[in-house]
């Protein structure tokens, strides 16, 4: 006799559900086994009828992980998506900003406040020119090791040897005579020696080279005691885009986006866009504003209510 399950369903029926789940999304068994947190093996056992621990445990993990699945199908069809791409004005300084490194083969700094659109503008650029990398910094990759490694993957390497060395000279290999760009986002996570790497690294090969950072990355290369490490960067850098904060122009192209006409809705998310997160703050509560509204065109209540909702306050 099947145990039966949170869900109230048999363990066959259950187990056919998840199947069914799993081919609908074009999810790996491997990959559901950690989402509903069981062992890859174990996972295996308890589709084929053949768990030899308490089926029933698992029975309950898979029936939470099939209700939180439909709960999140279901939320996402009731928000709206963001608009895909919004070309505002700090978008097109961003994308200028890139062209330039590529094109020049040379070095460009973007640095600002979050939430200004870097990341979202660099992808785009990525996605539309040839020979564009992405290498998204951490604290992990402080050191010249880490910072290589990410590079290399970034670039579709995939080294079987870690030395710095190596890694630094399978990178100009790969990047000497490619006229492509190397964009290093979050660039203030990494030292000095990192900083140092990536240098030579344009200086080797060419490439065009865009650190794209908060105010730290440029403040480091310009001033301060060691403003002098810095020394041989600071002097290759051909183009500076600075965006303190999310333009007017910004909000009002998002806005046009999201079809907001409304006087008293825009002042509301004008608001929002002046504080820490901008764009991507107004984003979310953009969407969640438009959930709260039921298919009704947005007010300023419903965008105060989902600002306050996400935990930001008054708008």
């Amino acid at each position: 006799m099947s145990t039966p399950t949170a869900s109230g369903s048999d363990g066959a029926g259950l187990r056919e559900r998840v199947r069914a789940a799993l081919a609908a999304a074009g999810l790996s068994q491997a990959r559901a086994a950690r989402e509903i947190g069981v062992s890859d093996s174990a996972m295996s056992q308890w589709l084929a009828a053949k768990y030899p621990g308490a089926a029933a445990a698992v029975d309950a993990k898979a029936a939470r992980w099939l209700k939180a699945r439909e709960e999140r199908a279901a939320l996402a069809r009731r928000m709206p998506e963001a608009p895909e791409w919004t070309p505002t004005a700090s978008a097109r300084r961003i994308e200028a900003g890139l062209s330039y490194a590529q094109l020049a083969g040379d070095i460009t700094v973007i640095y600002g406040g979050a939430g200004v659109g870097k990341t979202l503008a660099a992808r785009r650029y990525a996605s539309q020119r040839p020979n564009v990398w992405i290498a998204a910094m951490t604290p992990a990759a402080q050191a010249l090791g880490p910072c290589l490694e990410r590079l290399s993957l970034a670039c579709g390497l995939r080294p079987a040897n870690s030395r710095a060395a190596r890694l630094e000279e399978e990178l100009r290999d790969r990047l000497e005579g490619s006229q492509g760009l190397l964009i290093i986002d979050e660039a203030q996570h990494l030292g000095t020696r990192a900083l140092e790497g990536v240098r030579s690294l344009h200086d080797a090969t060419g490439v065009g080279l865009a650190l794209l950072g908060n105010e730290t990355i440029y403040s480091r290369l310009t001033g301060g005691r060691r403003a002098a490490e810095f020394a041989q960067l600071f002097s290759r850098i051909g183009k500076r885009v600075r965006l303190t904060r999310a333009a007017k122009a910004d909000v009002e192209a998002l806005l046009a986006a999201w079809s907001v006409e409304d006087a008293a809705t825009r002042e509301a998310a004008l608001e929002i866009a002046r504080q820490p997160g901008a764009l991507r703050g107004l984003t979310k509560a953009l969407r969640l504003a438009a959930l709260f509204a039921k298919g009704e065109p947005l007010e300023a209540r419903h965008v105060a209510a989902a600002w306050r909702d996400l935990g930001g306050g008054t708008a």
